[in-house]
């Protein structure tokens, strides 16, 4: 485990809290933000290296060696940031998406822009091999944005493998968690289940993310260390493909309600000039260039650390 200072922990606390409120808004990877801002591999390597030893630490009362194998003062710092700021913006994500979805789609756009930028930085040579890899992950992305929503399912099995597959995307920049859920028909029924306080179903979900995460995080691992290049090639890909989910002026087709949210399944892109009301291209403009500084400055802050 590293040695941090405390001020150390406050700016992971700060990068958690991006992650949280990027995580808020369907569409949107919390993953783009771990990694754009240098906390992305510790986050990978922290979650592959729990297993069974480590849990055995744990098990015999050795709760420091667990503490500082776990990584336990990275976690609960960056754990406290993502929750505070994923509850908190969760209200004003809901109230943007409702009344300003144009505005803070741009904002957003301008993020993933500069993130493809970052991405980009990250492979220290092209070849062939390298493009042929981003253009699959392009491919993959824009295929995931464009799939129709399953049917709901209240099947317990399906719910668990659903979880799984839904907290492997949010660790995976430009993927977005909750999108996957609505995908797979799986939204309702965990919004239903956190309105109902479902005990069940709750355990359920939390029992298919903790062993998604677990596996999936030792594949990434891997990955990352035995196909560093090839990996970011795909990343990147996966990034320029999720343009088509978050782009700001749409029409909307069909929406679908669970509960008291209201989500959109089927719209189709237009260029500003068609949008059908209140393009407001100029501080759409505005917020974009916003959201391609901050990763500027997030960059230059974990360039620094």
């Amino acid at each position: 485990m590293q040695v941090r200072r405390l001020a150390d922990y406050i700016i992971i606390t700060l990068k958690g809290m991006a992650m949280g409120a990027a995580d808020a808004v369907p569409g949107v990877s919390g993953g783009t933000i771990a990694l754009v801002s240098g906390i992305y591999k510790e986050l990978v390597e922290t979650i592959g290296n729990i297993n069974y030893g480590l849990l055995q630490l744990l098990f015999k009362g050795k709760f420091r060696d667990f503490w500082q194998k776990a990584n336990g003062n990275f976690i609960l710092a960056l754990g406290i940031g993502i929750l505070v700021s994923y509850v908190s913006f969760m209200k004003l994500a809901k109230y943007l998406l409702e009344y300003h979805p144009i505005l803070i789609w741009s904002f957003f756009l301008g993020l993933i822009a500069a993130s493809i930028w970052y991405m980009a930085k990250q492979i220290p040579k092209w070849s062939l091999a390298t493009i042929i890899l981003m253009g699959v992950g392009i491919i993959i992305g824009y295929l995931l944005t464009t799939l129709p929503s399953a049917h709901t399912s209240d099947n317990l099995i399906y719910f668990f493998v659903c979880a799984a597959i839904a907290i492997c995307a949010m660790i995976l920049p430009g993927i977005s968690g909750s999108f996957i859920l609505i995908l797979l028909g799986a939204y309702s029924t965990l919004s239903a289940a956190v309105s109902d306080f479902d005990i069940k179903r709750l355990l359920v979900f939390v029992a298919g993310a903790v062993i998604g995460l677990l596996s999936f995080s030792k594949v990434l691992k891997w990955l990352l260390n035995k196909y560093n290049t090839q990996t970011f090639a795909v990343l990147t890909g996966l990034i320029i493909g999720s343009i088509n989910q978050i782009w700001p002026w749409k029409k909307v087709l069909e929406t679908k309600t669970f509960g008291d949210k209201t989500i959109v399944v089927d719209d189709i892109n237009v260029w500003p000039s068609a949008f059908e009301g209140d393009n407001q291209l100029i501080l759409a403009i505005i917020l974009a260039i916003i959201g391609f500084s901050l990763i500027f400055i997030l960059e230059r802050v974990a360039s620094k650390k």
